[in-house]
């Protein structure tokens, strides 16, 4: 199976060095993120997001479809992830690695789980008729941080999405296309993100958002996950060194603060895409028009 070249004894003596004197190679602070960069297709629901070499492509879908038996008030919500070699050498077609495993499950646990989309909202007709949302995440490039990158892009691409408007009468369902009807937001109960945090020296050094090569050398990392509201979602402990419960606490305190900064940053690029959008105030008519 193909695998990343690991660095050698040089560069790992070097990194871990340099890390114990607080410096990172890339010259960030312990606790700073990479750049992030977020921009959005023509088409809604679609995101692109760079965090420093990293690259993710979110892309949302949605179809009407029968809900589950067991379910007959929801709606369907699924993500689905793909690791391509475009992004990787240690990615191959159709053959699904660890990578890619922890990735979907992390991703999982972190939006759909935790109801961050209100799937009682998708509900068309009670048994019969729902939406079935899909979220596809493409890595296109990877440099570490896969987890807290494609968290970003999906939240920001389900905030963007807009579904086709509909109407029932009776068991008669109506889907209206763009051009009839401005298309309706999804219903979000709110926006968790992930911060992943990778420990060295037996878990005296953290930092935060690690590159590839950082990661490659890393003794333990743990995943939160937390809402602007301070909630926190999940904490994935994937193996390692063992973690103090005061550092973890510090961590959880930490995320908060990223996970803050990063929800502004979304807001701030889908506040600006809106405004692109909307151009001569049309969207503004064509909601009147669907409110009347």
């Amino acid at each position: 199976m193909p695998r990343e070249p690991e660095p050698s004894l040089n560069e790992r003596s070097f990194v871990l060095q340099a890390l114990q004197e607080n410096i990172r190679t890339d010259g960030r602070a312990l606790d700073a993120f990479r750049d992030l960069e977020l921009t959005f297709g023509e088409q809604y629901g679609n995101a692109d997001v760079k965090l420093g070499k990293t690259r993710v492509l979110a892309c949302i879908s949605a179809e009407v479809t029968q809900p589950f038996p067991d379910r007959k008030f929801d709606g369907v919500f699924s993500i689905t992830t793909e690791l391509s070699p475009m992004a990787s050498p240690a990615f191959e077609v159709g053959r699904q690695t660890e990578t890619e495993v922890l990735l979907s499950r992390l991703l999982e646990k972190a939006i759909r789980r935790s109801n961050a989309l209100d799937t009682e909202s998708l509900c068309i007709i009670a048994g019969q008729k729902c939406w079935n949302v899909r979220a596809d995440v493409h890595v296109l490039d990877h440099d570490g941080g896969l987890v807290d990158a494609s968290c970003i892009a999906v939240i920001a691409a389900l905030q963007h999405y807009r579904r086709p408007d509909v109407r029932v009468e009776g068991e008669e369902v109506t889907i209206f296309s763009p051009a009839e009807r401005v298309p309706v937001p999804l219903a979000m109960m709110h926006h968790p993100l992930c911060v992943t945090f990778s420990f060295f020296d037996g878990g005296e050094i953290v930092l935060v958002d690690a590159t590839l090569r950082e990661e490659m050398l890393r003794e333990g990392e743990v995943v939160i996950t937390v809402n602007r509201h301070g909630e926190v979602c999940q904490v994935a402990k994937l193996g390692g060194v063992t973690v103090d419960a005061l550092a973890l606490l510090n961590c959880t305190g930490t995320a908060l603060v990223k996970v803050k900064e990063m929800s502004k940053f979304i807001v701030r690029k889908l506040e600006e895409d809106a405004k692109a959008r909307n151009l001569g105030g049309l969207m503004d008519e064509l909601s009147a028009e669907n409110e009347r």
